[in-house]
């Protein structure tokens, strides 16, 4: 099974570019399945129903989502009606929608997606991600061999532990949220496919997707400043990872960044 992992999408130019992009990357990379972090693709923060819908459209299999998961009125409703759209695992019981999906691939094998929040420099108060993440995993594997995870976390340490952690129980673990692109994607040890953070689907010439005089205001001066998404040419960041499908394990693991 190949698998694409498409990195934070950004407001419209984010959405613009799956859309330009990703048929072609498809045809080009033979992919069975396409799994895409969506929490900031209405307008920098959270996701509506219209948003997530034409995302899906575009050829993307499941959405993950991350700290801005709420940050639209709408998207509770949406998250607890569409199983396609996962938020974090570890949120406490009772928040509206799902933490994890399986879905068919086009290649006709299932694949679990397990969406994780990061603790570390993170307001929310959410559930260990290191044992709530193996539980949900080894909860998936009892329906596929094939675990994907999208860890929506800050720091770099706490992205590459919880790799070594679920090291041979997932097939991918995937850093999301920095939205900057990180260059040790590797197999580890036990077989799963890792890269620290995918990077971000957006504008290239803003503060990780945010107009660029509307962030150095906010640096230089220290007041509130209402952000807005960049505009201008955009890219996909993202990892493509060949998965076995009856072990589980990863064969090969590389990164793409392409521009439009």
């Amino acid at each position: 099974m190949r698998i694409l992992l498409i990195g934070d999408i950004v407001g419209r130019p984010g959405r613009n570019v799956v859309r330009e992009l990703l048929p072609r990357l498809i045809r080009e990379h033979r992919l069975d399945l396409v799994v895409a972090n969506g929490e900031n693709a209405a307008g920098g923060i959270g996701i509506t129903r219209q948003v997530g819908d034409e995302l899906l459209a575009c050829g993307i299999d499941v959405l993950t989502m991350g700290n801005h998961a709420w940050g639209k009125k709408d998207s509770y409703a949406y998250l607890d009606e569409t199983p396609r759209v996962v938020r974090p695992a570890n949120y406490p019981q009772g928040a509206p929608g799902r933490g994890s999906v399986v879905v068919k691939a086009a290649n006709g094998k299932s694949a679990g997606i397990l969406n994780l929040g990061g603790r570390v420099f993170f307001p929310t108060d959410l559930e260990c991600p290191f044992r709530g993440g193996e539980r949900e995993a080894l909860r998936l594997r009892q329906q596929t061999p094939v675990v994907i995870v999208d860890f929506h976390a800050e720091a770099t340490s706490e992205k590459v532990a919880l790799g070594y952690h679920l090291d041979g129980l997932v097939s991918v673990l995937a850093g999301t949220h920095t939205h900057v692109q990180t260059a040790d994607e590797r197999i580890l040890p036990g077989g799963t496919a890792y890269i620290t953070d995918l990077g971000m689907t957006g504008p290239v010439n803003g503060v990780i997707g945010i107009c660029r005089e509307l962030a150095l205001e906010r640096f230089l001066t220290q007041l509130p400043v209402r952000f807005e998404v960049e505009t201008g040419p955009g890219a996909l960041c993202g990892l493509v990872a060949e998965i076995d499908d009856d072990s589980g394990q990863a064969h090969e693991v590389f990164r793409i960044q392409e521009h439009c």
